[in-house]
């Protein structure tokens, strides 16, 4: 990455087109088409310097859709054309650097600490129904992204469980205990590259994208719906 020059690659379904910068893990977004997809990218600069100022990282921020460098496009699955960054990119398969670890996981932290914030900020809030979230209120958002990392955590190879807490809160503070604890084992090849039905399991990299992108994606939601 250059002063001007996101690298970010393309991921194009039937139905929708993802642009996700790949040294920036969530700052991914969709669109209809390529152009868009990089529109929407560039759109969300402000909302995702925020969280990366939580993360005290320096961030500078692009100015025109030209910043961006597409430096690879594949081919989506139904899951991209429904609305997810689905697919790891051929250069994840490079192990990262203890560099590029520590600061994947400041960014991570931030993108918890801002759904936090958000989700504290809107207790007591009517959240609008719609196309953005459909109905789910906000505890039933906050149980959707606990159980999800969970089950990104198995995409990663770790086979643990976790005690079931009858607050989501605190059960999302132990599933995140989990994900702390499994980086650092997936950078020192700690877990079968292979799952136990043959699948692949999702490399270090695609996994921080990916539950960044899952996590503020779904503050970005309850700020969007608050009435």
């Amino acid at each position: 990455m250059t002063k001007n020059n996101l690298d970010t690659y393309l991921e194009i379904g039937n139905k929708k087109v993802f642009a996700c910068a790949i040294q920036w893990p969530g700052w991914c977004r969709s669109g209809r088409d390529e152009q868009v997809a990089i529109q929407t990218l560039l759109a969300y600069t402000p909302r995702y310097a925020r969280i990366v100022n939580l993360a005290g990282i320096a961030f500078i921020e692009p100015k025109t859709v030209g910043d961006f460098k597409v430096v690879e496009r594949i081919e989506g699955n139904f899951a991209t054309s429904y609305g997810v960054p689905d697919l790891p990119i051929p250069g994840d398969s490079i192990p990262l650097t203890d560099d590029q670890v520590d600061r994947f996981t400041k960014i991570l932290k931030a993108c918890w600490l801002a759904f936090a914030n958000i989700a504290q900020s809107t207790q007591g809030k009517e959240l609008r129904k719609g196309p953005r979230g459909g109905g789910r209120e906000l505890e039933e958002i906050i149980s959707h992204v606990a159980h999800a990392e969970k089950g990104y955590l198995r995409h990663l190879g770790w086979n643990g469980e976790i005690q079931d807490e009858k607050d989501i809160n605190v059960w999302m503070t132990q599933v995140r205990g989990e994900i702390l604890n499994a980086i650092p084992m997936a950078v020192r090849g700690q877990f079968p590259i292979l799952g136990p039905h043959g699948g692949k399991r999702w490399p270090l990299a695609y996994f921080f994208r990916r539950i960044a992108w899952h996590v503020i994606d779904h503050a970005w939601e309850i700020e969007d719906r608050i009435v």
